[in-house]
């Protein structure tokens, strides 16, 4: 899960490094982040059906597999092109890794106390390596070269492929679901073309005929995944679990957090690296309290979803990022490093409150059976937000000189602050401790 999060993240601040090695503008830079998020995001649910229908191990081992020759692929790219479909294919290996460690951790821990903690632990690794990312990929770029961001994945591959032989076990669904290829295609193209619009919007113009033909587009491919996904035995997204409140309010919540990080991650680079010069090393340090926040945090938030439930830990996730927001709603060329460092703390501790809760109640939404489905909802909620993140931090500055790039993110912050201000909301449909501990009635399974 270490390496899923990561690679997420890790290329953030090596993004002006890329752009000068293989001569790419900011826009083909939005794109080798998001083709890795996109295809994770898509490919998710599907992943998760697969390893509760052949065997989670095996998918698991399968997963680290593709993204180990994708990562060396990337390391060896000798264009933007191929560097962009090489993320693309790590998206693939991704896909299969994330929901089935969280239904193996779900699968091999009864207690439902005891697995609301090891969730908290779960999401503290994915957390983690999600802040750690800018601070990692810094400290390789202080001394190699960008390929050092895909090159690092070889160790962590070699180790886990030997871990999860040993340890792992096997498991899988006493009744898998068959695959939703309509509802895999039509959901594939619902995400592309809502971030590739956000992306190349402010290049071909948002009212140019273009995008208003990526409008429709999108439009009645969301169309199209409701109809088909309503009328299937089993779907990919089962529509009706939306119809509750907490699961529902799980989902924006994972959307709203990752729109948060990853906005807050990219802009950090931009500026820090384009607006005030620093070096990728200096910019990846700087996220250090975001990363020490989110470490010590989000253990802290399994205990606190163990003993009273998610609510309190939303609340102090949703007010953290929002105060983290609001401090750099003014950012300017000239801000004080002090209050950088503050609202990136903030930002991280409310990051590291929010994820435990989120996945806890999202997991326990459904039945223990169909963990790897549970798992995946909840990560495609993650990665979408991720590329959401990504696309409107790139559109706000694409086109901005270095020093008007502080002033055109403010609009960024404002919509950091938001998404905390919504984990406010959501912590008042959470469910009370009873109900998260998975003490729900017969007529509830």
């Amino acid at each position: 899960m270490f390496l899923v999060g990561l690679d997420t993240t890790i290329v953030n601040v090596g993004l002006p490094a890329i752009g000068r090695g293989l001569d790419v503008d900011t826009r083909g830079l939005e794109w080798v982040v998001d083709a890795y998020t996109l295809v994770l995001a898509s490919l998710l649910i599907s992943s998760g059906a697969l390893a509760d229908r052949f065997g989670r191990r095996r998918v698991f081992q399968c997963g680290l597999t593709v993204f180990g020759a994708a990562s060396l692929v990337c390391a060896l790219a000798p264009s933007a092109g191929v560097l962009i479909a090489a993320r693309a294919l790590q998206g693939v290996g991704a896909s299969m890794l994330s929901p089935v460690a969280l239904a193996i951790v779900v699968n091999t821990m009864p207690d439902p106390k005891e697995r609301a903690q090891a969730i908290g632990i779960w999401a503290s690794v994915f957390g983690l390596s999600m802040a750690a990312g800018p601070v990692t990929g810094g400290a390789l770029l202080g001394g190699l070269d960008w390929r050092a961001l895909f090159w690092v994945n070889a160790p962590v591959i070699a180790a886990a492929l030997l871990l999860s032989a040993v340890f792992v076990p096997e498991s899988r669904a006493q009744r898998a679901r068959r695959l939703d290829l309509p509802g895999q295609v039509l959901l594939t193209m619902v995400l592309a073309v809502v971030v590739g619009v956000l992306i190349e919007g402010p290049r071909i113009g948002w009212t140019s005929p273009a995008a208003l033909a990526g409008y429709a587009w999108a439009a009645v491919a969301t169309v199209g995944f409701v109809w088909v996904e309503s009328r299937r035995r089993e779907p990919l997204m089962d529509l009706r679990l939306f119809g509750r409140p907490v699961f529902s309010g799980a989902v924006v919540g994972a959307v709203a957090v990752f729109v948060a990080l990853n906005m807050t991650l990219l802009l950090n680079t931009l500026y820090l690296q384009h607006t005030r010069e620093w070096t990728p090393l200096a910019a990846g340090v700087a996220t250090l309290p975001l990363a020490v926040g989110a470490t010590v945090c989000a253990p802290l938030s399994g205990r606190m979803v163990g003993r009273t439930g998610p609510r309190l830990p939303l609340l102090l996730a949703g007010g953290f990022i929002t105060v983290g927001g609001l401090c750099l709603v003014r950012l300017t060329p000239h801000t004080s490093v002090l209050l950088l460092l503050a609202a990136y703390a903030l930002i991280g501790i409310g990051f590291g409150f929010a994820n435990a809760p989120i996945t806890n109640t999202a997991v326990n939404g459904l039945p223990p059976a169909r963990a790897g489905v549970a798992g995946a909802i909840t990560s495609t909620a993650r990665q979408l937000g991720s590329a959401l993140g990504i696309a409107l931090a790139g559109g706000l500055v694409s086109a901005t000189s270095p020093t008007g790039l502080a002033h055109a993110s403010h609009p960024g912050w404002i919509l950091v602050a938001t998404c905390g201000v919504l984990l406010f909301l959501i912590a008042r449909v959470s469910r009370p401790k009873e109900a998260t501990m998975g003490h729900t009635s017969p007529q509830r399974r």
